[in-house]
């Protein structure tokens, strides 16, 4: 299997395939509308405006599994994201990243780039004190642990890199633009 053989439902319900993606470099993010995190969309934003015509396209999965920070319908959640944001990048229907229920392509992305921490800093340490109380094993499994975790694909449709939220967004741009 490859990234290019799974799909994901837009805001329509309609399958949206990887295929369609072939040749450009791509970021998977989940996302939410009320974390501390969610003004990395304006970063992503930027990055999109930047880099779009190079061939970057970017992929945003709203995801409501972490303390519900994503309420809203997904009219809801794009209308907040294209007001305040003005994103212009492709968004799905909210989904499960973790779980029975979520979406066959981001068992995929964690099998291929599982977690390695969250670096350093005061939001790294915010966040390892977090999952030591809601997973005790976090350090070992690959799963999501929160809004704003980023996966990057190159123009093959390797998965080459994973960000945590809190990466540093200029490491993200950096691994980006080395790609395209």
């Amino acid at each position: 299997m490859s990234i290019y053989d799974y799909s994901v439902p837009n805001t329509k319900g309609e399958s949206i395939s990887l295929g369609d993606y072939k040749g450009k470099v791509i970021i998977v993010v989940n996302t939410a509308t009320g974390c501390g995190f969610t003004p990395q969309y304006k970063d992503l934003e930027a990055m999109y405006e930047k880099y779009h015509d190079k061939g970057l396209e970017i992929i945003d999965v709203p995801c409501n599994q972490f303390a519900g920070q994503t309420p809203g319908t997904d009219e809801e959640i794009h209308e907040f994201c294209t007001l305040k944001y003005k994103t212009q990048f492709s968004q799905m229907k909210k989904s499960d990243v973790n779980g029975e229920n979520a979406l066959p392509l981001f068992e995929y992305l964690k099998s291929q780039k599982g977690f390695e921490g969250f670096g350093k800093g005061m939001k790294a340490k915010l966040m390892e004190t977090m999952m030591k109380k809601t997973d005790k094993n976090y350090k070992t499994n690959p799963d999501i642990k929160w809004n704003f975790t980023k996966f990057v694909v190159d123009k093959n449709g390797e998965v080459v890199a994973r960000f945590e939220p809190t990466a540093d967004m200029k490491e993200l741009d950096k691994c980006v633009a080395s790609l395209l």
